[in-house]
């Protein structure tokens, strides 16, 4: 996995952060005694988190003064934007401006506030997040235009950097992103479908790809896609026809919580296999 910042944070011996029998001192950032932080970690679902827990003395709150408060939120915002996740954006922005320059470094800022955002809310928070970042932020358009290819799988570097990126790249960068924000795997999984399409000549179907989130094993999926920005659930979606899924663990025959899993696993897709090969170079893992 990729480096992450780590942050020395004064652990607190005592609820009221202050040893019985001893003076009260500066603290180290320069906040009030009756302040401290502590680090923990949350091992909910899948993942093991770096969380930044503010705590208070009990008669301590009613004294803080608004524009005090105002400061501590920032304090904090700052210290999940260092801490946030497994990605080291500071190697992610030296490969992005050696391979495409600096136009995009601040894009690439902006997505890491916003998963840095995402860390401390709900997981349908997550989602709607990251959904409405990456369908705003990335412009639409094919890999022949993009890659000079008929069809190749960006990394969510490569997306970035290019600012662009067709419904692959768009699904792709969402999964490695609500990833980072603490969405277990279990509950993602990229989905190929056929969806159903209005042109000069009428509907017809095109090859597609989107995002699903199973807040359950068995649960009703919710599509994250790039055609439709409101997140909606499967059942809602008649114009798309699921063909199967996969993650980075597993390949299902469709899209169902409960589908079987393919018996060659992820291997039988290749363009799958170079895409997490060449994204774990860049430090995505």
């Amino acid at each position: 996995m990729g480096g992450s910042n780590r942050i020395a944070i004064p652990k607190a011996k005592q609820s009221d952060c202050q040893q019985k029998g001893q003076p009260q001192r500066p603290h180290p950032l320069n906040l009030s005694p009756d302040l401290c932080f502590k680090k923990t970690c949350d091992y909910s679902g899948y993942s093991r988190r770096p969380t930044i827990t503010i705590i208070a003395n009990k008669h301590a709150h009613s004294r803080l003064e608004p524009w005090y408060r105002s400061a501590l939120r920032c304090l904090v915002l700052a210290l999940a934007v260092s801490a946030v996740g497994a990605y080291d954006f500071d190697r992610l922005q030296r490969q992005l401006i050696a391979r495409f320059g600096a136009a995009h470094v601040s894009l690439l800022r902006d997505w890491q506030k916003t998963l840095a955002e995402s860390m401390s809310v709900a997981e349908k928070d997550k989602l709607k997040k990251v959904n409405d970042f990456i369908n705003r932020h990335i412009t639409f358009e094919d890999d022949m235009e993009i890659w000079n290819q008929s069809d190749y799988w960006a990394t969510p570097l490569e997306t970035i950097g290019q600012g662009r990126g067709d419904c692959e790249d768009f699904a792709i960068i969402k999964y490695y992103s609500l990833k980072d924000a603490g969405v277990p795997l279990a509950k993602l999984r990229l989905v190929y479908v056929k969806a159903r399409l209005n042109g000069p000549a009428g509907p017809y179907l095109q090859a597609h790809m989107v995002l699903a989130y199973y807040p359950t094993p068995n649960a009703e999926p919710l599509v994250l896609d790039n055609l439709v920005a409101e997140i909606r659930p499967a059942s809602q979606r008649g114009d798309l026809q699921p063909v199967f899924s996969f993650n980075s663990e597993a390949i299902w025959n469709g899209v169902a919580g409960n589908a079987a899993k393919g018996a060659s696993g992820t291997g039988q897709l290749s363009r799958w296999q170079d895409l997490l090969q060449r994204a774990r170079k860049e430090g995505f893992d």
